[in-house]
This record gives C-alpha cells, sequence and structure tokens, in this order.
C-alpha cells in the first residue's frame, strides 16, 4: 500500500474559497475519499494563514515511508521557518 500525506478539500467560505484538511491517505483513494489519520488544516482565506500540522504524526508517517505531496511538503517547511 502506497500512502501520501496531501490536502483534502472540505468546505468554501466565502466567494469560493476553500479550507483544507492535511491527511494521511492510501494513494489510490480519491482526492476527498476516505483517509487513513488527519494530522492538520490549512486556510488560505485568513490573513496570516491558518495552517497547523502536528509536526510528530507528520514525522511518524514519513518515516513509515508516506511521502508528502510538493505542496505539503512546501507547507510544512514554511512551518518550520
Amino acid at each position: 500500500m502506497s500512502v501520501r500525506i496531501r490536502l483534502r478539500k472540505i468546505s468554501t467560505t466565502s466567494k469560493g474559497r476553500y479550507n483544507f484538511r492535511i491527511v494521511v491517505t492510501d494513494k489510490r483513494d480519491a482526492r476527498d475519499g476516505k483517509h487513513i489519520e488527519e494530522i492538520g488544516h490549512y486556510d488560505p482565506s485568513k490573513e496570516p494563514v491558518g495552517l497547523k500540522i502536528k509536526k510528530e504524526r507528520y514525522d511518524y508517517w514519513v518515516s513509515k515511508g508516506a511521502q508528502p505531496t510538493n505542496t505539503v511538503a512546501s507547507l510544512y517547511k514554511k512551518l518550520k521557518v
């Protein structure tokens, strides 16, 4: 089973902007389908951007072989800075 850490679209705000959850999921599942674990959230419509990732769970899943998408990896890098 190939595991990915990626964004899951959950809702819209005013003007069609979306909120996202950062989830661990099987690579073959749909973007908004079932997931293994929710490890954070991302709200790009807030100022400053609302971003929260459980670092210990992120590191755990990466150590077990989960691959973050490019977007999630860049968000995590911004969070660490």
